[in-house]
């Protein structure tokens, strides 16, 4: 699995002009399944997301993690991130998990993101997403399970 992380002051997920997912202070994750994927996997990565100190601290420093202030996470599924661009100049997205494989995957990490007590907002899987954010920093980081 694969996770691009951006704090954010907030964000929002818009499908055919209706809000589906929006969340204040706390987390963008845009994530990326593949084929070799597993449950395992996906409680890790929930784990080191919902307890990585990116926040800052008093003294400006980031010391803090997602439950320290009250953040919150909206979690967008991307197969683009497992996009190969190394040959020509079309993406190959053979290394992006069927939905057969990832919906199971996304919703066992967005699972393991709720039990931790953050709040959990998502957008809509295989849909036309539009994301909005602000970016908080900036502060964006790739996670990767493997």
């Amino acid at each position: 699995m694969r996770a691009v992380l951006q704090r954010v002051s907030h964000a929002r997920v818009v499908v055919d002009q209706e809000v589906v997912g929006q969340i204040g202070r706390g987390l963008l994750v845009l994530l990326g399944v593949t084929h070799s994927d597993t449950a395992l996997q996906a409680r890790w990565l929930a784990d080191k997301i919902v307890g990585l100190r990116i926040f800052n601290d008093a003294e400006g420093k980031m010391n803090l993690g997602l439950a320290d202030v009250g953040g919150e996470v909206l979690v967008v599924s991307q197969f683009t991130l497992h996009g190969d661009c190394r040959k020509g100049r079309r993406p190959s997205f053979i290394d992006a998990a069927p939905p057969e494989i990832a919906i199971p995957l996304y919703e066992a990490f967005i699972e393991a993101v709720k039990i931790q007590g953050i709040r959990t907002a998502t957008g809509r899987f295989g849909a036309m997403m539009q994301v909005e954010l602000v970016n908080d920093g900036p502060v964006t980081l790739i996670v990767d399970s493997k």
